[in-house]
């Protein structure tokens, strides 16, 4: 099977980083790792939070980037996602962060003003980082706030006013707040950036920028990104000082590689892709699997029509609240849904490991949509299954993702729901139909994960933009139309 390398689109910025870098270091991203976070001089309550939640051995990308970051170096991390990252900058964050309740809090110059900044750029990425920092911080009183567009601006503020440690967020919501004098960034000690190469593609560069400006010019600055376009080198130029460039590699490839990725595509016909999928759904050993859809109507369209035929299923896209896309996400993390059929902004952000299958059912825009997509799974040294559905029309996008990535698969073969090949390509039981079985509806469903009432602003404003560079909503995550500055 072909393997996936990045999107020739991307600028090759290694010579440019190696001008900034002090220091390049470079691990294979499934090396193994024999020390403990606890070898590492992590404190004994962070390292004990982590042993709790069953996390004792750090990632490559982890191991390297703990020793330089420890040492409040400025970092430049280069890892894609899925490979532990977040808590390769995340527990240094909180290594340098000072609670409440301990020793040197009432001293600081300004105690319960933000320590620590946390830049991503989507809402879900912003929830799933948070989350994994109260995890690690569990055994301490540090306050971790998350701050993004769809949810109601006055318990942010309120929450901002009482004093927090670590805030994490999309640059939209953060620049309203700094704007209207709520979030003070002059003692933030530390701020990351997180997927840098989306926030570039999503247009969000120059809030970043206005964010960094007004933070203090000695703060420990950590970066991390996938890939390493030129605008992001360039603003790594500006705003760190000597970085240490660490990349999590796989062996022999350039780290953007994804390896144990079996992919099969298929011409499909569009009246016979709904029972193809509820078929294919129906593999031995699949486990969680996320949909991608083009477009807001086709994904929704998908997931009530799986719903009717008997799978657990639920929908991502810019249409809904974001009450509504949270639950989703909760209800397939914990797996009370095994199948997400989203949209690919509606996507970008979404960190489960234990993805084993992801279908295309509209083909992706290009090749980079194409790693985005397929890169949910075979993840962390897991194997994976990536399924594309080619419609008639877009053979020849096709044809351009596939010389591209050089995959192999120029003409797709055209396929039915009855097509011998694809139940012995996809291990699909012999006699499945396009319906679930009964017997095999084990899961609790959409409906046993609460709906949080999140007060939320903006909903279905006007999100009149799903082009490339901007979200769904248009307005950098924060949360509202124009014309709705107040919110």
């Amino acid at each position: 099977m072909p393997e996936l390398t990045d999107s020739p689109d991307t600028t090759d910025a290694t010579a440019e980083i190696a001008e900034i870098a002090e220091e390049v270091l470079e691990a294979p991203a499934d090396a193994p790792v024999q020390k403990t976070f606890a070898d590492f001089g992590i404190r004994p309550e962070i390292a004990g939070a982590l042993a709790e939640a069953g996390i004792t051995h750090p990632f490559p990308i982890q191991a390297m980037t703990l020793p330089v970051a420890l040492s409040r170096h400025d970092i430049i991390g280069q890892a894609k996602t899925g490979t532990g990252k977040t808590l390769g900058f995340g527990l240094p964050l909180l290594e340098h962060v000072v609670a409440p309740d301990e020793d040197g809090f009432s001293s600081l110059p300004a105690p319960g003003k933000p320590q620590a900044l946390v830049i991503v750029p989507t809402r879900e990425l912003a929830v799933q980082v948070a989350k994994d920092l109260e995890t690690a911080s569990r055994r301490r009183a540090v306050r971790v706030l998350q701050v993004y567009g769809g949810r109601a601006y006055e318990p942010q503020v309120e929450a901002l006013s009482r004093g927090v440690e670590v805030v994490v967020g999309t640059p939209g919501r953060m620049i309203d707040l700094m704007n209207q004098g709520h979030l003070d960034l002059t003692r933030a000690r530390t701020v990351v950036l997180d997927e840098a190469d989306e926030m570039l593609d999503l247009g969000f560069l120059p809030d970043v920028e206005k964010l960094l400006a007004r933070t203090p010019a000695t703060r420990h600055t950590m970066l991390f990104s996938a890939t390493m376009p030129g605008a992001v080198v360039a603003m790594a130029r500006r705003y760190m000082t000597q970085p240490t460039h660490i990349r999590a590699t796989d062996p022999d490839d350039d780290g953007a590689t994804l390896k144990a990725i079996k992919q099969v595509v298929y011409r499909a016909h569009a009246l016979d892709k709904v029972e193809m999928l509820a078929r294919i759904l129906q593999a031995r050993g699949r486990g969680l699997t996320i949909v991608f859809a083009r477009t807001k109507r086709t994904a929704a369209k998908v997931a009530d029509e799986l719903a009717t035929r008997g799978f657990a299923s639920g929908a991502i896209h810019g249409d809904l609240g974001q009450g509504a896309r949270e639950q989703a996400l909760r209800a397939f993390r914990t797996g009370k849904i095994d199948v997400l059929v989203a949209t690919d902004v509606a996507a970008r952000g979404i960190d489960v490991d234990d993805v084993t299958h992801v279908v295309n059912y509209q083909c992706p825009e290009d090749e980079k949509t194409y790693l985005h997509r397929t890169g949910r799974t075979g993840r962390a040294g897991k194997t994976g299954t990536a399924v594309t559905f080619v419609d008639w029309d877009d053979i020849p996008r096709w044809g351009l993702i596939d010389k591209a990535l050089d995959l192999g698969y120029p003409e797709p073969v055209e396929t039915y729901s009855s097509s011998p090949h694809l139940f012995s390509d996809l291990d699909i039981p012999e006699g499945t139909r396009g319906t679930l079985p009964k017997e095999s509806r084990t899961r609790a469903g959409l409906e046993a994960e609460t709906l949080e009432d999140l007060g939320e602003t903006g909903k279905k404003v006007t999100r009149q933009r799903t082009d490339r560079g901007r979200d769904e909503r248009g307005d950098g995550g924060r949360g509202r139309g124009p014309g709705h500055r107040g919110e």
